[in-house]
């Protein structure tokens, strides 16, 4: 039997690849530990996802690390959560440069400890060369907020003259996103058997097949990620559209 990455045409990979990384904390209590147990396990997954990744040439890859509402959490685990943060930047930052990626950063990221700040800098400092791929992370991210603040900045460009309202339109709009420099989602997959978006990306995954799995996060392999991009490569996308035009379109 063949791998299953043998089975994935090289010619129909998405660009981009969104992850919920869900199920830290039920991956922990199944064994008896505490929360924090499970995010300091979930390091070899995030591994595994960007070298699967990596491994296709797949371009960008953007990790759901932490969300706006994650602050919310009990302060040890947050505490926790910004350590562990601080510390994977300090070890993986020579991985991600000799794997040629690129490091970008989305989120209100005023928020973060002055120290992951500075570090989440020079590693983007030292990558902001490479281009073989681009690992996206995003950091005290909220969709909602992201989806406000473009509002508000158009508003004031209205406001200010300098754009007329029917001017505005999709390439406006995600002119004044985070993700102004990426492309749109075309996979997400969502970790721990949950089915819900969590406030990620709603913008740019409007078109997005979305795969919801039972695995929980620190058991995520990179044959998990390769069956993943296998399973996307047997669905149609049709963006609205019928098979039939589909179809016509690749005459």
């Amino acid at each position: 039997m063949p791998l299953i990455k043998d089975k994935i045409h090289p010619e129909n990979l998405p660009k981009h690849v969104a992850i919920i990384m869900d199920g830290n904390g039920r991956w922990a209590k199944y064994r008896g530990e505490d929360r924090t147990f499970g995010h300091r396990n979930a390091i070899t997954a995030v591994r595994n996802a960007i070298n699967a990744c990596n491994e296709l040439e797949i371009p960008y890859l953007t990790l759901y690390t932490f969300s706006s509402e994650n602050w919310s959490r009990p302060n040890e685990e947050v505490n926790t959560l910004m350590n562990l943060l601080s510390v994977t930047l300090l070890q993986e930052a020579e991985e991600i440069f000799s794997k040629g990626l690129r490091l970008h950063v989305i989120g209100d990221l005023e928020r973060l400890p002055d120290l992951v700040k500075e570090q989440l800098l020079n590693v983007q400092s030292l990558t902001k060369d490479n281009d073989k791929g681009n690992l996206i992370l995003a950091l005290s991210y909220g969709s909602q907020r992201e989806i406000l603040n473009a509002v508000k900045m158009i508003s004031q460009e209205v406001k200010d003259g300098n754009l007329n309202i029917e001017d505005i339109n999709e390439k406006v709009f995600e002119n004044h996103l985070y993700t102004k420099d990426f492309p749109p989602v075309d996979l997400l997959i969502r970790t721990s058997g949950e089915v819900r978006v969590s406030n990620f990306l709603l913008w740019q995954i409007a078109y997005a097949e979305m795969q919801f799995l039972d695995v929980l996060w620190p058991d995520f392999d990179k044959d998990t990620f390769f069956q993943c991009i296998y399973d996307y490569q047997n669905k149609e996308r049709r963006y609205g559209k019928t098979s039939e035009q589909i179809e016509e379109d690749k005459i």
